[in-house]
């Protein structure tokens, strides 16, 4: 029956929601722990969002609440659609994957088009009524996971052949390129990085030969350097990278940022300041505190312990789905965690890493603690994807 558990754990999804006894449970075969922290990385970042902006009127138009009410809400939907996720299944969407896939190349078109507007100079998002936008480019990350799984797992898990061939490969590098190259046009280099990333964890997952492996780290070597050489970057990118290389190359132009997130993140010592009464949140020296920043919050109000609990909850997120991936028996689950594994993983760092000074601005979000519908219902949906590997594994895995 479309849209239900197969219980077995091979071929399309049979089963029914009738077909979990009380033994076998829905509820019994989710993954609590990756749900838990998921769920505290979100609440916990629903503090700091209120933190960072409830005195920033210019944002909130006088209503403290604006922000908080907002990323509770993206959570909820986020939630929804993860339960969507599980209830469909990850094999009764492996046949939609072409059609989502078309949709989401068709919304990153779409910001190149008058539909499309600049935020922090990314040509990355679409306006929509009411004051909403969504940034496309999060949903890609998930389309590039799904298209590439479905190409390199097909044959294998028919039982045809052990690991991918140079064909299968080289289609799913087609599939993520495409995407990729419309994302670069914006530019959004962050979320580039991101899905090279992926298709790089993909790629390993999935058992391809590794003169692949080493053969796309040298093509993204070289591409990096005729990008620089060619003059493709945009001038704020290029100014990201030099202050990233010098970070007193100028303090208070584009180095600003970076100064004042780690000046945030060192008066938080040990304990913090104390929720709402960080002096560099509450002076609002920090740009983009809500978004790009967050962790700068959790330095300076909670101090390492409270910074040090997010780690640890990403942690947590990343080590389930590292068993998930683990346990599926089939490849295609088993690329598509990996794929989401990557994506949070790399994300985590780059983001974290960026407040202190060890890697560059590139405009990603914190998974789960940052603010912005995108990204939120983007892991969320990822969420899905890794319980409904778990739900549907044989018993035995």
């Amino acid at each position: 029956m479309a849209g239900g558990f197969s219980v077995s754990g091979y071929g399309p999804d049979e089963g029914s929601w009738a077909k979990l006894t009380a033994r076998d449970s829905l509820v019994r075969r989710l993954d609590w722990p990756l749900l838990g922290a998921a769920l505290a990385l979100s609440l916990l970042g629903a503090l700091l969002v209120w933190s960072a902006t409830r005195n920033r009127d210019h944002l909130t138009q006088g209503d403290p609440y604006f922000f908080l009410f907002r990323h509770v809400l993206n959570t909820g939907i986020g939630i929804a659609l993860m339960v969507g996720t599980i209830w469909l299944g990850h094999r009764t969407l492996r046949g939609a994957v072409p059609v989502l896939y078309g949709i989401s190349v068709l919304l990153v078109l779409a910001v190149l088009t008058p539909l499309g507007t600049t935020v922090n100079g990314a040509h990355a998002w679409i306006k929509l009524p009411a004051g909403f936008s969504i940034q496309p480019s999060e949903f890609t990350k998930i389309t590039i996971i799904l298209g590439m799984a479905m190409i390199l797992a097909s044959r294998v898990d028919a039982g045809d052949q052990a690991h991918p061939d140079h064909r299968s490969v080289a289609k799913a590098l087609g599939i993520a390129a495409v995407p990729m190259a419309v994302v670069m046009l914006m530019p959004d280099l962050g979320s580039v990085m991101v899905m090279a990333v992926i298709v790089l964890g993909v790629l390993l997952a999935s058992g391809a030969s590794n003169r692949w492996v080493f053969g796309l780290l040298g093509t993204g070597a070289a591409g990096a350097v005729a990008v620089w050489q060619l003059g493709l970057l945009d001038d704020y990118q290029i100014a990201r990278f030099a202050a990233f290389a010098n970070p007193a190359l100028d303090p208070a132009g584009v180095g600003y940022n970076t100064n004042q997130a780690r000046i945030a993140i060192g008066s938080g010592g040990l304990t913090g300041t104390g929720l709402f009464q960080g002096t560099q949140t509450t002076g609002q020296f920090v740009p983009e505190q809500q978004t790009d920043f967050v962790f700068t919050v959790a330095g300076e109000e909670l101090g390492f312990l409270g910074a040090g609990l997010i780690i640890v909850l990403l942690g947590v997120v990343l080590w389930r789905a590292c068993r998930i991936a683990r346990e599926t028996t089939e490849l295609y689950g088993t690329i598509v965690a990996a794929g989401i594994i990557a994506w949070f993983a790399f994300q985590s760092f780059e983001n974290i890493g960026m407040t202190l000074g060890i890697m560059p601005v590139a405009g990603l979000p914190l998974p789960f603690v940052s603010y912005g519908g995108s990204s939120m219902f983007a892991v969320w949906v990822a969420i899905g994807l890794l319980q409904s590997i778990r739900v549907q594994r044989p018993m035995s895995a």
